[in-house]
């Protein structure tokens, strides 16, 4: 029941720098988005004071976005001077090679800057901030070759904590969500930025997930959870198929949904829970019927990952397995409290928002630790997710990222 695979994660052989294709993490969750690296020869235990730093750097700005990787090159959202910016930088030592300069910063309450993560395809990078600027961007020199404002093009208003979505590539559309009325989600040409579809039977206003895309017995679809629903549209036209409205809570729905088998988990906090619902393709397009719906996993903003038929996040604060296809709670442990997590290797790495940092086996009947560390505390809680990639741990937290050396020794 893996979720692995390796078949999809193709960008060719080898990329201009020499580095293997199945050692990037290009976008959102990696690869295929769902937040499993496929990589082994991976430590399995950590010493007391953590796998040795590789490169540390500052100055990136606020923010909580995480990073893209693609050949010798990392893509950050942060700030600068006011400005929702990308830079991009050195994968060896972390050194900054530019900076673009997006739209205007946004200011909250709970944490400035922008919350999303870059997405690289080809010779492009396609990113918006916080404030809903999009920007298709030229890899190599920085430059825009298009941009403009979702929310002034399709009268979208910006949310509670402002957008946090990280733009989807699906051939040669562009995802994302606007949550204007009659444009919830919209699909762009991505060379030219013009609009290929809107949705227009859903006018719901964006919540603050990311959208994936899943072939569902023949037909192309576009899944996300919206401010008041999990939804599922057609990525020929943007046809409305399904929208389950008991997963959704009214206040933040956050966790990227995940697809598997013909069936979609969606999950929230708040007090919510998570469901999954069983799709069927018939005449061109999809049903969702509901499976289960359960509290064993309120995942709040830490994201969740499928392996072997189970599903690992945080529910709330405390880190939880369930069965994937029947929702029955496997185990629960409070491990390094809330946060969030990755996959590589036969083990989660976890990240607290209270700078703490652990290994843990991905065992569905227990919890095993196999290492800690502690991070310094920036000031603010630490909600970028962790990346593992190409034998390094990276950690983003606000204006500071680091990459640590977790290969097991040859």
């Amino acid at each position: 029941m893996r979720r692995l695979k390796v078949g999809i994660i193709f960008f060719g052989l080898f990329l201009a720098a020499g580095i293997a294709a199945d050692m990037d993490w290009p976008q959102w969750h990696g690869p295929d988005r769902t937040n499993i690296a496929t990589e082994t020869g991976l430590l399995a235990e950590w010493p007391s004071s953590g796998p040795p730093v590789v490169w540390s750097i500052e100055g990136i700005g606020e923010g909580f976005g995480t990073v893209s990787i693609k050949g010798d090159r990392i893509y950050v959202q942060g700030t600068k001077d006011k400005q929702s910016v990308l830079h991009c930088l050195n994968r060896e030592d972390g050194k900054r090679i530019w900076t673009t300069p997006l739209g205007r910063a946004g200011f909250n309450d709970k944490g400035n800057g922008p919350r999303g993560t870059p997405t690289v395809d080809g010779n492009r990078i396609y990113v918006l901030t916080e404030d809903g600027d999009l920007a298709c961007v030229d890899a190599g020199s920085g430059k825009p070759v298009w941009s403009f404002n979702i929310l002034s093009k399709f009268r979208g208003s910006n949310i509670k904590w402002l957008i946090s979505e990280s733009p989807l590539v699906d051939g040669n559309n562009l995802i994302v969500t606007p949550g204007g009325k009659g444009a919830g989600i919209v699909a762009l040409d991505k060379n030219t930025g013009e609009t290929v579809w809107v949705a227009k039977e859903l006018s719901d206003a964006a919540g603050y997930s990311s959208c994936i895309a899943a072939d569902v017995q023949g037909v192309r679809t576009i899944m996300t959870i919206t401010s008041a629903a999990g939804v599922g549209v057609r990525a020929d036209d943007g046809k409305l198929m399904w929208r389950y409205e008991k997963v959704a809570n009214k206040v933040a729905n956050v966790a990227t949904p995940v697809y598997f088998d013909n069936k979609v988990f969606y999950t929230s906090d708040y007090g919510t829970g998570c469901a999954l619902l069983r799709l069927k393709a018939e005449n061109g397009t999809v049903t969702a019927e509901e499976i289960y719906f359960s509290q064993n996993m309120k995942n709040h903003h830490g994201g969740i990952v499928l392996i072997d038929g189970h599903i690992y996040g945080f529910s709330s604060a405390i880190l939880s397995c369930i069965d994937f296809n029947s929702g029955i709670l496997k185990w629960q442990n409070r491990s390094v409290g809330k946060g969030s997590l990755t996959y590589a290797d036969g083990h989660l790495y976890l990240f607290s928002e209270t700078n703490l940092v652990a290994l843990a086996e991905a065992d569905p009947e227990r919890y095993v630790e196999k290492g800690r560390f502690e991070i310094a505390d920036q000031g603010i809680q630490s909600w970028a997710h962790p990346v593992v990639c190409d034998g390094k741990l990276y950690i983003r937290n606000q204006g500071t990222l680091a990459a640590y050396d977790i290969r097991a020794s040859k």
